[in-house]
């Protein structure tokens, strides 16, 4: 069997990170940047730390930040039009993975125009050509956009989100700052986070995972427990060791898959437009639960990367271990412990089935049927 592993180019990592933007928009040659951010990323003044490098750097730049925290197809269409009269030859996305997968899906829109109804792009599609070399800089730890080659675009007319999978959507250079999410409050660094988590804990026992993965995986489950409480608190160490644990966990994932915990969040953003790390923390402790049966020892290194001392435990023990210590972490950054404030009992079937259609399900390591995500939903209320 062979295993292919797709990273970026280049990536910057570290306080001031952002201050190499100038070295490669020289390096590259690039002319004028189109910067893809968030309205309250540019209320806030954040973005303006990207925009005075380019402005050093004498690099024109148009804003584009028609963009929700679920990300619609109506942003993304709105964005290639304003894209094709900026005269931009770049992409620069500042934000979390909302501002990172909008402008991962115009940058490829661009080059493959056949898929400008941006729908088609879902799951695996077979476009021909590299999207627009795009610099990401991740304002959150959490989705690891800059490093995969996945986004996410809710298709609001029909409450479903369109996972997309594409090796053309890689940006070409990341710049991985934590002074860039040194404002993020306390709510969404624990979101964040926790989203993180799950990337690490899904990718480590997805059906796709192998040696390498593993690696990665387990070495981000490790700093994301002993950091993220300390980022909530706005401890600088803290800040730094989650910027590049949510980093490493998306080096891996992004290659092997993810499984039911996030095709159970997936809908719940579409239809509610409940965050994705708050969904995702939520249901996470309850599905490995489910999985536990079909992740032979894994649990018992989950446990011990999150500082349990396994040492005497049986099978049952330490993986019963492992869901606690994500739980007792959710809990602790005050993440809610149940889906009773978001979901309505009405929508079941709809939850269900839509997770049953989402393009993370099949890596799941347990085969999940419709009755089973339904009562994953059901023991969540």
């Amino acid at each position: 069997m062979t295993n292919r592993f797709i990273l970026n180019g280049t990536s910057y990592h570290g306080a001031g990170a952002i201050g190499h933007i100038k070295d490669e928009v020289k390096n590259y040659g690039f002319k004028k940047a189109f910067v893809c951010s968030d309205p309250d990323l540019i209320k806030f003044g954040v973005t303006d730390k990207v925009l005075k490098v380019l402005t050093d750097a004498q690099c024109p730049y148009v804003i584009y930040d028609d963009i929700k925290p679920n990300p619609t197809i109506e942003n993304v269409q709105h964005g290639v039009e304003a894209f094709k009269t900026s005269g931009a030859d770049f992409i620069v996305s500042i934000g979390g993975g909302s501002s990172m997968d909008t402008a991962k899906a115009i940058g490829i829109i661009i080059t493959n125009p056949e898929f400008a109804d941006v729908k088609s792009l879902e799951g695996v599609a077979p476009t021909k050509n590299p999207c627009v070399p795009t610099f990401a800089i991740p304002t959150t730890a959490g989705t690891a956009a800059e490093v995969t080659i996945n986004y996410v675009i809710t298709d609001a007319a029909n409450n479903r989100k369109l996972v997309c999978v594409d090796p053309h959507d890689i940006p070409v250079v990341a710049f991985v700052d934590p002074d860039m999410m040194s404002t993020m409050p306390k709510g969404l660094t624990a979101a964040t986070g926790m989203d993180a988590l799950t990337h690490a804990i899904e990718g480590y026992i997805t059906k796709g995972a192998w040696e390498m993965s593993d690696m990665m995986h387990l070495k981000a489950i490790e700093i994301i427990s002993r950091s993220l409480r300390k980022a909530v608190d706005n401890d600088p160490q803290g800040r730094e060791d989650m910027a590049l644990g949510q980093y490493i966990a998306g080096m891996g994932f992004s290659n092997v898959g993810l499984g039911i915990v996030h095709s159970m969040a997936h809908p719940l953003g579409a239809l509610y437009d409940t965050p994705h790390g708050i969904a995702n923390a939520i249901i996470l402790p309850t599905v490995m639960k489910y999985n536990a049966e079909c992740t032979g020892e894994k649990y018992k290194a989950i446990a011990e990367a999150m500082g349990v001392n396994t040492q005497g435990m049986s099978q049952e023990e330490y993986r019963q271990a492992a869901c606690d210590a994500v739980q007792q972490l959710s809990t602790d950054v005050g993440i809610p412990t149940n889906l009773k404030e978001i979901v309505k009992e009405a929508d079941l079937d709809f939850l269900a089935q839509s997770a049953m259609d989402d393009a993370c399900r099949p890596g799941n390591p347990k085969d999940p049927s419709f009755e089973d995500i339904k009562n994953l939903y059901i023991s969540l209320l």
